[in-house]
């Protein structure tokens, strides 16, 4: 089944393509002289248990590292040798692989791509080999302050949810897992009912398609089928009811970290989404911004301060974080509350919404240039969602909010009084 999305603005035209086996293609020419290939596996660590937890970011590491068709190393040798590039990422909810080729590549280069998806082979002796890295990588995040900080403000973000652990997962259970674990996650995790493969360059929509296909009929056609699970139901928390305070000594800070978050919707409830992205630019992003230019600019109480609403799959997070002297942490809390009040009690200027929505359009424009700002785009949002028009739709939906919008989801899921507040400070 082949559906063209007929509501979508000019600037994106993807053909969705459904096949019999439950693979999705998405694909779109697009008259750059490149090719990328995204694939985006519903596989994160918000589906881990604690046992495993770190697993799927561990077997992204381990999809290189060899099949029965590619020894360990030849990929990487045939991308480097075709001047191509393939990275890849790990959340709580996907995992994407990608490659940007040229397209006379394209066609030698995507079913090595898919076979090392589909087909690792995860080896005893690659495996141990590639723990240390992973534990290296773990002990770096460690160290590093901003992910100290963010790492704690989950935990006391989610008491149940899943996306209190870390992605990268504990040093201990990544010392643990073995080899046989991760064949079998991956054979659980990774079916194709489970992948969205994206193609988005300079070939005809039609030989993009067929040739994603080819590549993942070739790859499976040795592979045992096995039987995967539907990803876990998970009920969202309930937002605070009181202040819950977390306060941490790290003596490797030369100033102090405050964060504050709040329990919001996620992008099953996406249409609740759009006032809180609008209050955070307001309130966060950019030096106009509410808290940026108060805080830092006219009262120099912090040297950095920023909000953001993270959208996760289950549940969203609203968080507001900042760097700042340690004398100065009740005094910057208490504006922060003040102006999260502020929002609940007036109408934002006109103005102010008017900088957002020229920002979200502008972002959306320059999100669009290149083969890969596009491929990401639509793997996102139809391995998140199961559809794309959430991703053309968002201008619009930011353009149509209006002042009364803001103040009611300031008033349904901020409280100036209930909260969690996370505090690290040099002793």
């Amino acid at each position: 089944m082949t559906l063209t999305l007929q509501t979508l603005p000019r600037l994106n035209s993807p053909t969705v393509h459904q096949l019999p086996n439950g693979l999705t293609i998405i694909a779109e020419q697009m008259p750059i002289e490149a090719v990328n290939l995204s694939l985006w596996v519903n596989v994160g660590s918000s589906i881990e248990s604690d046992p495993i937890n770190g697993m799927a970011h561990f077997l992204e590491h381990m999809v290189f590292k060899g099949t029965q068709r590619l020894i360990s190393g030849e990929f990487e040798r045939q991308i480097e040798e075709r001047g191509a590039v393939t990275n890849a990422a790990t959340s709580q909810d996907y995992t994407q692989y990608y490659i940007t080729t040229a397209p006379k590549d394209f066609a030698a280069l995507a079913p090595l791509q898919i076979d090392v998806v589909l087909n690792a082979s995860i080896p005893d002796d690659a495996f141990e080999r590639e723990r240390l890295v992973v534990l290296e990588e773990i002990r770096r995040s460690d160290d590093n302050p901003r992910r100290r900080t963010f790492q704690r403000a989950m935990e006391t973000a989610f008491d149940q949810l899943p996306y209190r652990r870390p992605v990268l997962g504990p040093f201990e259970v990544i010392s643990q897992l073995k080899p046989q674990e991760m064949r079998d996650f991956h054979a659980k995790w990774y079916q194709l009912q489970s992948i969205t493969a994206v193609a988005v360059g300079n070939l005809p929509v039609d030989e993009l398609i067929q040739i994603v296909a080819d590549g993942f009929t070739e790859a499976t056609s040795t592979k045992q089928p096995a039987d995967s699970d539907r990803l876990p139901t998970i009920n969202p928390e309930s937002a605070f009811t009181q202040i819950v305070r977390q306060e941490f000594v790290d003596n490797s800070l030369q100033q102090a970290r405050l964060v504050m978050v709040w329990r919001v919707p996620g992008l099953s409830q996406m249409d609740h989404t759009y006032a809180l992205d609008v209050l955070a630019a307001i309130l966060g992003q950019g030096r106009t911004s509410r808290l940026v230019r108060e805080l830092r600019e006219e009262r120099g109480l912090v040297s950095s301060i920023s909000a953001s609403n993270m959208t996760q799959r289950l549940q969203g997070t609203f968080y507001i974080s900042a760097q700042l002297p340690a004398e100065n942490l009740a005094t910057v809390e208490a504006a922060i509350a003040q102006h999260i009040h502020t929002f609940q009690t007036d109408l934002v200027a006109e103005s102010e919404i008017a900088r957002v929505r020229t920002q979200v359009a502008n972002r959306f424009v320059f999100g669009n240039e290149t083969p890969s700002d596009r491929a990401g785009l639509y793997g996102y949002y139809h391995s998140m969602l199961g559809d794309l028009e959430p991703a053309f739709n968002y201008p619009a939906s930011i353009q149509s909010l209006e002042p009364i919008d803001i103040q009611a989801a300031a008033k349904q899921y901020l409280s100036p009084n209930a909260y969690g507040v996370v505090v690290l400070k040099p002793e």
